[in-house]
């Protein structure tokens, strides 16, 4: 949907605009530093390791800014959110169309004319607006936006072929605007970097494959309990995968995989759409596992790829992933991403507003899952000898779905699960524990007499993961090549997603809603379905007190694997109704 600041306004409502709107306007258009202030002063700009600096960018040069407008009705839209995914609700399934959330959450009036005219007055008028109206992304040369945005310095960074334009310097915009604005991107943030690993390789060189018994999609149906009877069928049922950053799959990849893991079960050799652009280079490790293993678990149901390479330089991949979601209205019903950045790393207000977004897909029926991440609890240096544990974002979200990883007990049978050790979780610094999981996680806290310092974790924070699937061990085939040893909570993800995605399939045939968001129901199951784990303990910090260890798997839930593994038909029966 595009643009030119119409945003909707008639010529009548822009007439009706009060003092109220132009005295802040000509504030932010005149008036000096004394009445800044900055969106994101807690957003660390320090450069991650790996980037090396270019130099400063032209003042001609072109980058594009993302603005996140206030959005009306937040509290509301947390209310219906609880509604929907509650089955005690009258309201449990009754999900919004895009346009119903639209209407909910657009900004104000005021909101758009107060930017608008910002904009306008600075010279910038090539806008692309959403749906929802509650983002918008704006080309400009770069000494446009460093006057937008004073204190912001432009600078390029490079990361092997990767160029990036960032400001490492903190920005700030006029207090009277900031009230419109809740972030502006492109500014800050470097890209995480996906997680998949492989002990195949060993200083670049593939090592010799000889005998290997790894996780393949029979072994995964074997374990979880789906029968070859066990695929989809419902015409109106997808699933996706999000990617970023380079990491594209290759169809040829998926169609070889199939040939040599796919049998015993009727399944899609082929993506059913591809949104956004496929790179010709090298396929990535990361879209190989999520793309193979959702659509072997999710067997014979639509499957979409979402793409993002991230290679316009002042663009955020996975905001750009987020803006499309509010841009599209038809979208598949589960969501896996492989995707993390350390929470104290990031604005709060950011970090805010992104749930917001994922409220938003909750109340149009979708699910998120997202990974817990690789390294287990964390850890985070304070002060010298002083540690903390390290959670993640999204992972630490309360509205989305997390994903933590097992193993087997004994990596040569199809045995029962124990805690894979890089399995992430623990307890958010930003967020409060949600109603959903407050009785759960209290519990495991006063049952457990090995807890790590309180020092280390925040008590009352939201806990995760939520539920966890196998991690480590796996086969996935890249540029070709079947690859073993691959592991990271980047595997058990999709796997998690392929088996909701085929109870939204039973679901849909049965003329029921989607899961949408999960969490308020698999907390009411207490741990019902699913396969508990309660062997094994993930990294923590490397120091005196806590000696490497984080938290550890108990009966019930736990900050390692959440509820345990899924018992596909014992889930199923418990979620179909």
């Amino acid at each position: 949907m595009h643009t030119d600041y119409a945003f909707g306004l008639t010529q009548q409502s822009v007439i009706l605009v009060t003092m109220r709107i132009l005295i802040p306007v000509f504030a932010v258009l005149f008036c000096g530093p004394v009445w800044s202030k900055h969106l994101e002063a807690d957003q660390d700009t320090s450069v991650p390791e790996g980037w090396i600096h270019a130099g400063r960018v032209a003042s001609s040069d072109q980058v594009e800014l993302t603005f996140a407008l206030k959005q009306q009705n937040v509290d509301q839209l947390r209310r219906l959110l609880e509604q929907v995914s509650d089955p005690d609700s009258l309201n449990y399934g009754k999900f919004l169309s895009l346009e119903e959330v639209a209407s909910l959450v657009h900004p104000s009036e005021l909101t758009h004319k107060v930017v608008q005219s910002w904009l306008r007055g600075h010279g910038v008028r090539e806008c692309r607006t959403v749906a929802t109206q509650d983002f918008l992304q704006c080309d400009m040369t770069v000494q446009v936006a460093e006057t937008l945005l004073p204190g912001s310095e432009f600078h390029r960074y490079m990361k092997g072929q990767r160029s990036l334009v960032r400001s490492p310097t903190p920005y700030s915009i006029h207090k009277d605007l900031s009230q419109h604005l809740d972030f502006v991107g492109g500014v800050h943030r470097f890209p995480p970097e996906m997680q998949a690993v492989s002990r195949a390789w060993t200083n670049g060189k593939q090592r010799e494959v000889g005998f290997h018994l790894g996780v393949t999609p029979t072994v995964l149906r074997s374990r979880y309990n789906l029968t070859a009877a066990d695929v989809g069928s419902a015409e109106n049922n997808s699933q996706a995968v999000a990617q970023f950053l380079e990491q594209f799959y290759h169809p040829a990849d998926l169609a070889e995989f199939m040939s040599l893991f796919g049998g015993g079960f009727k399944h899609m050799s082929s993506v059913a759409r591809v949104v956004g652009t496929q790179g010709g280079g090298k396929a990535g490790l990361e879209a190989s596992l999520d793309v193979e293993y959702i659509m072997s678990t999710g067997a014979n149901i639509s499957t979409w790829v979402f793409t993002n390479p991230g290679r316009h330089e002042s663009q955020e991949p996975f905001l750009q992933w987020m803006l499309l979601l509010s841009n599209m209205s038809e979208v598949p019903w589960v969501h896996t991403i492989s995707y993390g950045d350390d929470e104290d790393s990031l604005a709060v207000a950011y970090m805010e507003r992104i749930n917001n977004e994922f409220m938003k897909a909750g109340v149009r029926g979708i699910s998120m899952l997202f990974a817990s991440g690789d390294s287990g609890a964390g850890c985070r240096h304070l002060t010298k000898g002083n540690n903390a544990f390290r959670p993640s974002f999204p992972a630490s979200s309360p509205y989305v779905t997390t994903v933590g990883g097992t193993s087997f007990k004994n990596p040569f049978k199809l045995t029962y699960e124990v805690t894979d050790y890089i399995s992430g979780g623990g307890f958010s610094n930003v967020f409060p524990m949600p109603d959903y999981q407050v009785s759960t996680v209290n519990a495991y806290l006063k049952a457990m007499h090995a807890l790590p310092p309180t020092t280390y974790f925040n008590t009352s924070g939201r806990a995760y993961p939520d539920m966890a699937a196998l991690s480590d061990n796996y086969w996935v085939v890249t540029n070709r090549v079947p690859i073993p040893w691959v592991s990271g909570t980047s595997a058990s993800t999709p796997v998690v997603g392929g088996i909701l995605s085929l109870i939204n399939d039973q679901r849909l045939l049965k003329g029921l809603p989607t899961l949408g968001f999960l969490n308020p129901r698999l907390y009411r199951l207490q741990g019902q379905a699913l396969f508990d784990v309660t062997e094994g303990c993930h990294l923590g910090c490397l120091d005196e007190q806590v000696e490497g260890k984080g938290f550890c798997a108990a009966p019930s839930w736990d900050p390692v694997t959440g509820w345990g593994t899924p018992n596909y038909p014992a889930l199923l029966a418990a979620l179909l109704d």
